[in-house]
């Protein structure tokens, strides 16, 4: 795996066209989901991607494709995005995909009982989730010694290559006729009468009567260049991957510092699972008591830090300098050093198994997040033809295909198979309260 920066090559850079019926801004995992369902539907799309396909957190992400542990308003949704991955893999776009299971690792009985929740409402939708006595677990985690008592278990959870599904999706998307153009920054949302009419990017100015904003990190940055104010932090991970190493386990394990996936080239990921960095931007700093429940309730892992909003040019500035904007393209934050260093001992600490086996690589990103950790995907009441696909707070890479055919479908004035209105994006501002979802 090679993390992508903006000295990776162009892969992606089609003639824009003139006009087309709607345009995504942002190549991640949700704009090339949407495409992908738009396409099929015979619309003209442009994807605009500011520097690379799934170049930040679409492919620095952990690779878990799960349905457990889901807030139950995301579990059906996620249920028909499982589906939607066997069907990518089954029509011969190499995602990396796999079903190995999901293990939520437990060392007490405590931790074990903050699922009772997830298994009540899972159980209704009929997903095979359950609960494993210690001798359940070691027949399927090889592991020794015995550092945890249980572990809920859902065994058709899945996983895949983020830095390989994405890409292969948006070569499946261009060979549907989808125009994907990398090195493409959009400057600013062109709206007149509160109606969408196109887009200027640096490359010039496309007409178009629908956009969708799913530009992660950035997506609060655009949407508050035309007066539009969406409560987002921004959250660094650091992760890493190891050499080929033993057997572990064929899916995704998390418990309560650690988490491992199992990759195609025989070693696994990894990360912290009680170890983040939060980096408030002047945007969310304005906001901060929206996300003080949220802050509070994570308080234990999340370590708050300065932001450098110098060091990250911002190409949704109408006064961005396009100079600065290329030598900036991929959001390339380094790992954290101490993060690293405390991941290799507690991977030896936990799995002794894995004492020789190196870490390869290591790398972060820059998760988007939301005050109640649950995603906006809706329309924008007082902007027609705005559409919003953003804030998946560290949960959008397994969730993201059947994200996009929502906002295809809603893109589309079709009627939603799903409740979105756990999603909506008034919440913000309608006087609700807000309910935490699942933890970033």
């Amino acid at each position: 795996m090679t993390i992508l920066t903006h000295h990776s090559p162009v892969n992606f850079q089609t003639n824009l066209p003139r006009e087309v019926d709607v345009i995504i801004i942002g190549a991640g995992i949700i704009g090339i989901s949407t495409a992908w369902f738009l396409s099929q539907s015979g619309l003209k799309v442009l994807v605009c991607e500011k520097g690379r396909v799934a170049g930040e957190q679409s492919s620095r992400n952990w690779g878990w494709i799960r349905q457990q542990g889901r807030d139950e308003a995301e579990l059906p949704i996620m249920m028909e995005s499982m589906s939607i991955w066997r069907g990518l893999t089954e029509q011969g776009i190499n995602t990396g995909f796999h079903q190995g299971g999901s293990l939520y690792l437990c060392e007490n009985q405590a931790q074990l009982d903050c699922y009772d929740e997830f298994l009540g409402f899972a159980a209704e939708h009929k997903l095979e989730t359950q609960q494993l006595s210690s001798e359940q677990l070691y027949t399927r985690l090889n592991s020794t010694p015995k550092h945890w008592i249980s572990a809920l278990h859902t065994p058709d959870d899945g996983r895949a290559e983020p830095a390989t599904a994405v890409p292969a999706m948006a070569r499946a998307c261009a060979q549907a006729g989808v125009h994907i153009s990398e090195n493409c920054a959009v400057d600013h949302l062109s709206i007149t009468n509160q109606i969408v009419d196109g887009v200027q990017t640096e490359r010039g100015y496309i007409r178009c009567s629908r956009v969708l904003v799913c530009a992660g990190h950035w997506s609060s940055s655009l949407l508050h260049s035309i007066g539009t104010k969406l409560p987002q932090l921004s959250v660094k991970a650091s992760v890493a991957r190891t050499a080929k190493a033993p057997f572990l386990f064929n899916g995704n394990a998390s418990g309560s510092n650690l988490a491992f996936r199992r990759r195609l080239d025989g070693g696994y990921t990894i990360a912290m699972s009680d170890y983040l960095e939060v980096f408030p931007s002047v945007h969310s700093l304005k906001q901060i008591n929206t996300f003080l429940p949220l802050l509070r309730t994570a308080a234990a892992k999340m370590k708050l830090r300065i932001y450098d909003e110098s060091a990250y040019v911002n190409p949704f500035d109408s006064d961005a300098d396009y100079k600065k904007v290329e030598a900036n393209r991929v959001l390339n934050p380094q790992p954290t050093a101490a993060a690293i260093t405390r991941m290799r001992n507690r991977l030896d600490q936990v799995l002794p198994i894995m004492k020789e086996v190196p870490i390869v690589e290591c790398w972060a990103g820059m998760i988007d997040a939301t005050p109640d950790a649950v995603p906006v995907m809706d329309s924008v009441d007082k902007l027609d033809g705005l559409f919003i696909a953003t804030g998946f707070s560290g949960h959008g890479f397994g969730i993201g295909p059947a994200a996009g055919k929502i906002m295809a479908n809603l893109i589309q004035d079709k009627t939603s198979e799903h409740d979105l209105s756990r999603f909506r994006f008034s919440r913000f501002s309608d006087g609700s309260k807000l309910r935490l979802g699942p933890s970033i």
